[in-house]
This record gives C-alpha cells, sequence and structure tokens, in this order.
C-alpha cells in the first residue's frame, strides 16, 4: 500500500466517521427537532432591533425592509436600523421613503466594510435583542417569533436561521439549493453537539448582552458572522439553531460569481479558526475545539487532496483496464459484448468507501430538505446535480481559499458586491 493510499483511507475514515456521527446524533436528537407550519403566539414579546447592512442595494434593499416591516411581531417592540455603508448607486435616495417609518432609523457609515455598517447600528441599538438582515435577502413572516422561543432557555445567547437559496433560475442555482438545504442539517447537528461555528449574516439574533460583554464586531477577514461565533465559543456562550425560520437570500448565478463568493467564505474561515488556534483540540472548548474547527480544516485539506487522488486512480484504472481486455480479446470499440463480464468492473476499495460517503452525504441532504416546509415538494433532481457540480467545483475554490491564506491575500467585501451587484448576490 502506497503512502498515498494510506492517506486517502485516513481522510475517508474521518469523512465518513463525521457523516455518521451527525447521523447518530440526528437520531438521538431527532424528536427534538421543532418544525412549525402555523402561526404561534407568544407569552411576551422581548424588543428586538434588526440591523440592515447596505452597500450598493437599491433594487433589494425595499424588499428587505418590506420583509421586515411584515414580520408578525407587535410593531412597538421591533426596530430597524438601516445603514447604508457608503453605495456608490442610489441605495440611499431608494431609503428615504422610510424615513418617516417609526419603527425605522436610517444611518450613514462611511467607513467601507460590511462590520463598519453593522457597528454603527450596534452603537444605536435600545432594545434586549440585535439581529442582522442582509440586504439582498427577506424573512419568512413567523421567522422572528420562532427564534425567540429558543430564548427560552436562559444560556442561549444567539440563535442562527435556515437560510434558503430564493426562485433558482439555472442549473448551478438549483445545485445550491441542495447544498443549503444540507447546511440546515449540519448547522441543527452541530447546535445539539454546540458546536455552531458561525452565526450567518442572514438574521441570526443575539441577546445584546453579547455585545455588552465581548464588544462590537470585527473585519474578521470579511467574515465577521464567522469570527463573532468563535469568539462566543471561547467564552462559553451558547449558539442555538432554528430550522423553521426561514430567511430566502439570492444566490450566485454564474461559477465565477459562486468562485468569488466561497473562496471569501474559505478563507475567512480558514484565517479565523489560525487567529483561534488556541480553540484546537482543547477539551474545555467542547465540540468546537475538538470536533468543529479540527474537521473544517481536514474538509478543506482533504477535498483537495482527494481530488487529486481520485483522477489519479481514474487515469491508473482505464489504463489497466484497457490493458486487461486487450489481454483477453475485448476492444471497446467492438459492438461485440460477448467477451465483457464481471471482471472488468472495478471493485477497489476505494470505489466502494467513496459510494459509502455519497450515500451519507444524500442522507444528510435529505434530513436537512426535511427541515424545510414551505416550499411544497422539491424535485430529486437537484441533488445528483449538486454531487456531479461540487465535486468538481469545490477543491477549485478550497485551493484559491488556501493559497490566499498562505499568502494572506484578503477579499474586499465591497470590491465582491461591486462584482455581483448586476444580480444582488452577496
Amino acid at each position: 500500500m502506497t503512502f498515498l493510499n494510506v492517506i486517502f483511507y485516513i481522510l475517508t475514515f474521518l469523512a465518513v466517521y463525521v457523516q455518521v456521527f451527525f447521523l447518530v446524533t440526528f437520531f438521538e436528537n431527532r424528536k427534538k427537532i421543532l418544525i412549525r407550519k402555523d402561526k404561534i403566539e407568544l407569552e411576551n414579546y422581548p424588543s428586538v432591533t434588526v440591523l440592515v447592512p447596505c452597500y450598493n442595494e437599491e433594487n433589494t434593499v425595499s424588499r428587505t425592509v418590506e420583509s421586515l416591516l411584515f414580520l408578525d411581531y407587535p410593531k412597538e417592540k421591533l426596530d430597524i436600523i438601516v445603514i447604508d455603508n457608503a453605495s456608490k448607486d442610489k441605495t440611499w435616495e431608494v431609503l428615504q421613503k422610510y424615513s418617516s417609518y417609526p419603527q425605522i432609523r436610517l444611518f450613514k457609515e462611511s467607513k467601507q466594510g460590511k462590520h463598519h455598517a453593522l457597528n454603527k447600528g450596534l452603537e444605536n441599538i435600545r432594545t434586549e435583542f440585535v439581529g442582522c438582515l442582509d440586504a439582498d435577502s427577506t424573512v419568512h413572516p413567523e421567522a422572528l417569533k420562532r427564534i425567540i422561543t429558543y430564548f427560552s432557555n436562559p444560556k442561549t445567547m444567539a440563535v442562527a436561521p435556515s437560510i434558503v437559496v430564493l426562485n433558482p433560475k439555472n442549473l448551478l442555482q438549483y445545485a445550491q439549493r441542495a447544498e443549503y438545504d444540507m447546511a440546515h442539517y449540519n448547522k441543527k447537528m452541530l447546535a445539539f453537539l454546540g458546536g455552531i461555528h458561525v452565526t450567518p449574516g442572514p438574521f441570526s439574533i443575539f441577546r445584546k448582552t453579547v455585545f455588552d460583554q465581548l464588544g462590537f464586531y470585527t473585519k474578521a477577514h470579511q467574515t465577521e458572522d464567522q469570527e463573532i461565533a468563535l469568539r462566543m465559543q471561547k467564552h462559553g456562550l451558547k449558539i442555538d439553531h432554528c430550522p423553521d425560520a426561514y430567511v430566502y437570500t439570492n444566490s450566485p448565478n454564474s461559477v465565477p460569481k459562486l468562485y468569488r463568493q466561497r473562496v471569501r467564505w474559505i478563507y475567512g474561515f480558514i484565517k479565523n479558526a489560525l487567529d483561534y488556534r488556541e480553540l484546537f483540540f482543547k477539551p474545555k472548548y467542547g465540540t468546537i475545539g475538538v470536533f468543529t474547527l479540527p474537521s473544517g480544516f481536514i474538509s478543506v485539506i482533504g477535498t483537495i487532496f482527494l481530488l487529486f487522488f481520485t483522477f489519479s486512480q481514474f487515469y491508473e484504472f482505464i489504463v489497466n483496464k484497457i490493458l486487461q481486455s486487450q489481454a483477453v480479446g475485448f476492444h471497446f470499440i467492438s459492438t461485440d459484448l460477448s467477451s465483457f463480464n464481471l471482471f472488468f468492473i472495478s471493485t477497489k476499495t476505494f470505489v466502494f468507501i467513496s459510494i459509502i460517503l455519497y450515500i451519507l452525504v444524500i442522507v444528510s441532504l435529505f434530513n436537512g430538505r426535511n427541515m424545510i416546509k414551505d416550499r411544497g415538494r422539491i424535485p430529486f433532481w437537484d441533488i445528483p446535480l449538486f454531487l456531479i457540480i461540487y465535486t468538481f467545483l469545490a477543491p477549485v475554490w478550497l485551493m484559491k481559499a488556501v493559497w490566499n491564506a498562505v499568502f494572506s491575500k484578503e477579499a474586499s467585501w465591497s470590491k465582491e458586491r461591486d462584482y455581483l451587484i448586476g444580480d444582488n448576490n452577496i
């Protein structure tokens, strides 16, 4: 057995272990997964502020704000702060139509960067809870109430929602829909384990005391939502996930746009994880230290390795089978298949392990999909689409993110927004 084979078996064992670990966690906790279809009423409605940071969002910010106004939540208990982060378009002019709304306050922040916009909002909140909603996203009318129910546990300090791809229009966006469905499942399993490492920008809700205790957002390599979650985990603050709090977001509609987005995300994870490297393999930090961060790093390196390993194995397999088929008189260009038998089917261990891993991923995806109950019936075909597209694309942006992390080539939030603005993706 070669050294590369040993590495392959170690990595695939770890990948299968993670999926099985999540599956066991799911079966142990599946009755605790709360999915509500109908309206609910709370005994107490705490005051909440939602921050909406904007950069060149003239085409989408109105839809975002309107979705907040239509939240099924007492108006006197809900504040909305919209922060224009030095937009170059007509975002500020569009926002003026909300200047007379008593619920809404508008601010301008001249320092560019999403964390500056969020901190401008945090300086002006006066409520018990605070959250953020990206200006290209909208929320389900019941989302806020459903999230607030999780704060009945006094130890819960933040709750993340489920993000759903809004109206996919092409094959790439359908593949992303499947990816997001699997993310719902993974995040909920991490919530049960106490290992959530990101509180996503679209509608994560915090107790205000989190920022009083830990301070405001930092630049955090353009992924401030990852850093604040790691900071909370470091200080032992509980983060939960509400699977039926739906947030609808636009997704990149082309490979270059998806590539830029994912490079920034993975780069941010690598750099933030390194910034919090003291958490690694420390039992006192719980799941985040002994499972989430190490497995995240292994998945980045492992995915890149497995791509090259698979290609090398496939090449070796094709060459060997051609030689073997010629030796027994079977020719691929022949229409006579009488000489073909099961001898030509690969029985290598890595093929069966890969199949098992893909089956576990599909199970994870279906479990996550079952948490989204407001979309009606979803066709099956986006699942193989996701598996095919991401098998080849994910290693590419992972390699670029690793390269950028090694040489500290940080992405720019505003430049990415400028690039994506034609379709209003973030």
